[in-house]
């Protein structure tokens, strides 16, 4: 199977995220967030787009996203999560347009993004 790669950086590894061989993104850990934009430029330059999204896990701050997202090349057409907390997220995704939108996250929000990507296990809707 060919999954595409899901880069996070995260603050520690409380998330469930789906790390199985059958899981449907091939999720790798970035060691710090500053390495974050030459992955993605070496992703696009070496493997072509096989860099679906960039999630940031409550380790940059608002002003490092933003830095993030105006340097990133326009020829990325990933999605670039930025975690918060677990109350607040950003996440910035091409429009129909061929231009980035900024798009604000809350708590069910974030949950819906991961889970319908595949990136984490699903939570019981019955606990709801």
């Amino acid at each position: 199977m060919n999954r595409r790669i899901t880069l996070v950086n995260s603050l520690d590894r409380t998330r469930d995220w789906c790390l199985s061989l059958n899981a449907p993104n091939r999720i790798v850990f970035a060691a710090s967030f500053k390495i974050l934009l030459f992955a993605i430029e070496d992703a696009l330059s070496k493997y072509g787009h096989d860099v679906e999204r960039v999630i940031i896990d409550r380790t940059a701050t608002a002003a490092d996203y933003l830095d993030l997202l105006s340097r990133v090349s326009t020829k990325f057409a990933g999605d670039l999560l930025f975690i918060c907390d677990e109350e607040r997220a950003y996440l910035s995704s091409i429009a129909r347009g061929g231009d980035r939108v900024l798009y604000p996250l809350d708590e069910r929000d974030l949950r819906f993004y991961l889970e319908t990507h595949g990136l984490v296990a699903s939570s019981s809707v019955a606990a709801a």
